[in-house]
């Protein structure tokens, strides 16, 4: 069997399933925010009743971050049920904004706060819950209806996916990133075509890479229709997860003679820098081929591209550097932001790179406006600009405003983008 397929038999307590059984599987964990919480637990309530328990406290985790930092009343609204629920079923892990428990996006920080390990069960109200599967894990979005029972039973129906083997070898060049790797996959497959596969990702680059740099990878596998992004643990996911919790993991892996639905082979080694174009994320092209298109504003942040590791990528561009167009930059967590401080490139710190470099005012930890959100959502899109940004879709609308275009590119071109005021191959910066 697959690594999916082992971990989804494992949360099923038999011995073996094939890809398309239907089955029940025991939850690792639950994970909602403030825009699905209220929904999802609405539906708990009406089908358990006003007066039910959750099913298990120690596996629901909350984490707004979506509308945080706004005055819109609706969005606030949403923070109180969650806070109002968390007090009433007594749950240990909610990160309310406002108090030092707050940590900032749910995908970050989820992995970050040691809520995930290998070879555990996620769902999450959230289509890029996909991201843990970087550790090791098998984990993917849901809607409110099954949160809802889970909350009430931690248990889900869940058909087994069928897998994509991606095979990635090679020393990834200078000034490429996993942005630059996954943007190159969705491209070459589509948005639908990996439609309802585990799409799992291994070979040399995969090995090489870091914890923060796969969690990109994993991130993004929704935006080819996945139903999970995985790659199998090892010694750098075993530091990653003991540094952070004492709870004991199980990890699993592929049978070496694992049936997989196709197998697709890159040498990364002669990879460009790569762009998505308006309005999908597998509209791909070389930056190079881009070049010299202006923007009216760089976004660099979200769960996908607001990571310590990206903004380490832009800084190393934007040092000594001013930028000529609006930037934006927003740490996805609280961790992150510290490390703005903390982390330095020749003695300087990356906060002060970017304060030197004129960009806006350093936001909260947030999505901020990769989900558009309320009208006073920091880097929300209200006409018709052209953006550049490090986040993961660049659907119509996706930043506040139908009329926007949105690029969506690694740290690196991002940052030489941002010093330029056109799209421009970091390479070249």
């Amino acid at each position: 069997m697959t690594i999916t397929e082992k971990i989804l038999a494992k949360g099923a307590g038999v011995n073996v399933v094939n890809p398309g059984d239907n089955i029940w599987v025991n939850v690792d964990v639950l994970l909602t925010h403030d825009v699905c919480g209220p929904g999802t637990i609405g539906i708990f309530k009406r089908e358990f009743g006003a007066d039910a328990k959750v099913f298990d406290r120690e596996k629901i985790v909350i984490i707004p971050d979506h509308y945080i930092y706004t005055a819109d009343e609706k969005a606030r609204r949403n923070v109180d049920t969650l806070r109002d629920f968390v007090a009433e079923q007594g749950l240990p892990y909610f990160y309310d904004p406002g108090t030092d428990s707050y940590c900032g996006v749910c995908h970050v920080a989820l992995p970050e706060l040691g809520h995930v390990r290998p070879g555990e069960i996620i769902f999450g109200t959230d289509s890029h819950t996909c991201t843990a599967g970087a550790l090791g894990a098998f984990s993917t979005g849901i809607g409110n209806t099954d949160a809802g029972f889970i909350m009430g039973v931690g248990k889900l129906l869940i058909k087994v996916p069928e897998t994509l083997r991606f095979v990635l070898d090679g020393v990834v060049p200078e000034y490429i990133s996993a942005k630059d790797l996954i943007l190159n996959i969705i491209g070459d497959i589509g948005v639908d075509g990996a439609t309802y596969c585990a799409m799992e990702f291994s070979g040399t680059t995969i090995d090489a890479l870091s914890i923060e740099e796969r969690c990109t990878i994993c991130n993004m596998a929704i935006e080819a229709g996945a139903k999970n992004g995985i790659i199998a643990a090892d010694e750098k996911t075993f530091e990653y997860v003991k540094a952070r919790t004492d709870k004991p993991f199980y990890p699993l892996y592929s049978d070496a003679d694992a049936k997989v639905k196709a197998e697709y082979h890159y040498d990364v080694s002669q990879l460009e820098p790569i762009v998505a174009k308006p309005h999908l994320p597998d509209n791909k092209a070389l930056v190079r081929e881009c070049s010299g298109i202006k923007v009216d504003q760089v976004y660099i942040g979200s769960c996908t591209g607001g990571k310590l590791e990206d903004f380490y990528m832009a800084a190393k561009i934007m040092q000594g550097r001013e930028v000529g167009v609006r930037t934006l930059i927003v740490p996805a967590t609280r961790y992150v932001e510290k490390g703005l401080d903390t982390t330095k490139i020749n003695g300087q710190s990356l906060r002060s790179i970017f304060e030197e470099a004129g960009v806006e005012p350093i936001a909260p930890p947030s999505c901020a406006g990769c989900l558009g959100g309320p009208s006073d959502t920091f880097g929300r899109t209200h006409g018709e600009e052209v953006v550049l940004s490090t986040t993961n879709r660049n659907f119509v609308g996706r930043m506040g405003s139908k009329k926007s275009q949105i690029y969506l590119a690694s740290p690196y071109t991002a940052a030489a983008t941002a010093i330029k005021g056109y799209i421009t191959d970091p390479r070249d910066i």
